[in-house]
């Protein structure tokens, strides 16, 4: 049974830095749409009411929402990194820092779906704002990159899916793993009274 335990460990700890890699990567992608096609838009970045296509601001209200969510995004790889350092992938017998490590990681996972959900949402409904008739007479006109696709927006259900997946995983995986541990110890505490 501890062969089988071992082998999904490992395997729920690669599926942790996978979808931590996602979330780091999607944070790189999320303003792509956005910096095509709308930051030609501003004329006047000191002044940002100076603009062709209403709504457009969207872009720059997100840039401080970006950089926080990259970082978090970073604090996910470290996380699932910590449970390589701590040997939770392998380790037969869990100790404290192994419980600290998952602990850690599904509660920022969970944290970081939470709040960002939250933003995403919220900077969705400002894009759907935009005046996309402008926008799509800027583009033409600029031959700028037009877009009324809400995808980036969108696949955050799909990347904190993963995320939330992992993190229910790997704690699924731990209760598993205190299971065998305890029923070691009373095998083991079954064969000291034999013996004695």
């Amino acid at each position: 049974m501890y062969k089988k335990q071992l082998k999904l460990q490992n395997i729920i700890c690669l599926l942790a830095i996978g979808s931590s890699v996602l979330v780091f990567l999607y944070a790189l992608g999320i303003m792509t749409d956005l910096y095509d096609t709308l930051y030609s838009t501003m004329r006047n970045p000191a002044d940002l009411s100076q603009t062709d296509v209403a709504g457009s601001i969207v872009y720059y209200n997100m840039q401080g929402f970006n950089a926080y969510f990259l970082k978090c995004s970073i604090v996910l790889i470290l996380l699932a990194c910590l449970l390589f350092i701590t040997n939770t992938h392998v380790r037969r017998r869990y100790y404290i820092g192994n419980y600290i490590a998952v602990a850690l990681f599904a509660a920022a996972n969970f944290y970081v779906a939470w709040d960002a959900h939250y933003y995403i949402e919220y900077f969705k409904q400002c894009f759907l704002q935009v005046d996309f008739e402008a926008l799509k007479a800027h583009s033409e006109l600029w031959k700028t990159a037009y877009t009324e696709s809400t995808f980036w927006f969108d696949v955050h259900y799909l990347v904190f899916g993963v995320a939330i997946v992992a993190s229910v995983l790997l704690i699924l995986c731990t209760i598993w793993k205190i299971s065998l541990m305890r029923s070691e110890a009373k095998l083991l505490n079954k064969g000291k009274e034999a013996a004695a």
